[in-house]
């Protein structure tokens, strides 16, 4: 599992010129579900996410998490992370989870965020065509890769 985060000061995601998600402070959370992926590291992950103390403190040092400053999160299904692009010019996507696992654990992953104290988190439209848009704070991005984790760290 593979997840690109980013600290927004807000974002929103479109389907068709329909709004169907959108956030203020918080996070934008690019998501790519793995071959393989299950429900160990969508709780490692979404623990990760919701505790990673990258927001500023008093004194503008990383210290605090999304949870301690009561942000949001926006979760957006994005396969192209798990894309492969070592042998020829056009990506391949062997690697990514099958789309009916892929959505199983991105609801999964929604719903682990929510259990852990995220107050509001909202979602993109999984296999839809989406315009991402945000305001990346600071700007903070994160890339976070499960399959780099030994399972002695899940």
């Amino acid at each position: 599992m593979i997840a690109v985060i980013q600290r927004t000061l807000e974002a929103s995601v479109t389907v068709d010129g329909i709004a169907v998600g959108s956030i203020g402070h918080g996070l934008l959370i690019l998501l790519g579900v793995a071959r393989g992926d299950g429900a160990d590291e969508v709780k490692y992950l979404a623990g990760k996410v919701a505790h990673l103390r990258i927001f500023d403190n008093e004194s503008g040092k990383f210290d605090h998490s999304l949870l301690d400053t009561g942000g949001e999160a926006l979760v957006v299904s994005q396969f192209t992370l798990l894309g492969s692009w070592r042998k020829g010019r056009r990506p391949g996507y062997e690697n990514a989870a099958p789309p009916d696992e892929a959505e199983a654990l991105v609801r999964l992953f929604v719903d682990e965020l929510v259990s852990i104290g995220v107050k509001k988190v909202e979602t993109g439209k999984f296999g839809a065509h989406m315009r991402v848009r945000l305001v990346n704070d600071g700007p903070v991005t994160f890339t976070m890769n499960t399959n780099l984790c030994s399972r002695w760290d899940l």
